[in-house]
């Protein structure tokens, strides 16, 4: 199965996502917070993160620096998720990382969208026993 991380404050946009990305076959593990989602990745790598720009204690983008310095963390792909367009923002996760861009609200069909812009395969999210 295919890992997802979500990294949000907000309850309820990771409860959306949550529900969402588990109907497609991802197993999903969620943070309120960057030292959290970073605690998760150094744990277990997941395949790909959906996170917030500005989450509590860590930005975005602080969190983009620090998660590739993880090992393993290169193939990880990531959206980055915000409530405004911030271009000066967006471009420095860019260049930090980030494989697509979100807006909140989203649904089902913004979310299936963006993964495919991300690169993350969602035809085939659980993967055979080796």
């Amino acid at each position: 199965m295919k890992i997802f991380l979500l990294v949000d404050d907000s309850p309820v946009i990771r409860k959306v996502a949550n529900r969402i990305l588990s109907d497609m076959g991802f197993v999903v593990v969620e943070a309120a917070d960057g030292f959290e989602a970073l605690e998760k990745c150094r744990y277990n790598m997941p395949d790909a993160i959906l996170i917030d720009w500005d989450t509590p204690n860590m930005t975005g983008n602080e969190f983009l620096e620090q998660f590739f310095m993880i090992d393993g963390s290169k193939g990880t792909r990531i959206i980055y998720c915000t409530s405004e367009i911030m271009v000066p923002e967006m471009t420095k996760a860019k260049r930090a990382g980030a494989n697509a861009f979100m807006m909140k609200p989203f649904n089902r069909t913004i979310l299936q969208t963006k993964l495919k812009e991300a690169g993350i395969d969602i035809r085939n999210t659980t993967t055979a026993a080796a």
